[in-house]
């Protein structure tokens, strides 16, 4: 992404309030903290007062934002947006469309794929999968190898899979 490119998502930025990640050559803004050993890719973004550590890599033309925090070796790619105050570690992977924002948590090998979104105070660990369309929001919770795909609602204190905390 050249700074063209940047300037057309964020029309304020400059040089002095953006730099090149050195491992990916993907945007950061200088009030987002990305660790030299996580990989920032060449059209990715990561903006805000997001953090993103350990070996954790956004790539594509996936973002990070707000106050979000990836860590671990999580993975963040295609077009997949990770904002507010949302929480990705451990392996998890968060990809094509996917949104992940609010205070939700994805953590483990958990993975997020489709247009499907995890928003509110959700959390989904384990090995599950969340895809299609489905949106998980609210307290609800989805562990172990559970699969939510199709246009799947789950909310509110709902638990798939182990109970967890």
């Amino acid at each position: 992404m050249t700074f063209e490119d940047l300037k057309t998502a964020f029309p304020d930025a400059t040089l002095d309030t953006w730099h090149v990640h050195p491992r990916g050559g993907g945007w950061v803004e200088n009030t987002a903290t990305v660790a030299e050993t996580a990989y920032v890719g060449p059209d990715a973004l990561v903006s805000g007062r997001s953090r993103v550590f350990g070996n954790a890599v956004v790539s594509e033309n996936a973002q990070v934002s707000g106050n979000a925090v990836v860590f671990g070796y999580a993975w963040i790619d295609g077009d997949a947006l990770v904002y507010d105050n949302a929480l990705v570690y451990g392996d998890a992977t968060i990809t094509e469309e996917a949104q992940i924002y609010g205070d939700a948590t994805i953590a483990t090998f958990a993975q997020v794929y489709g247009n499907a979104w995890v928003f509110g105070d959700a959390r989904v660990f384990g090995r599950s999968q969340i895809s299609g369309r489905s949106r998980v929001f609210g307290s609800a919770r989805i562990s172990g190898r559970s699969l939510v795909f199709g246009d799947t609602v789950v909310s509110g204190d709902q638990i798939i899979g182990e109970m967890v905390n």
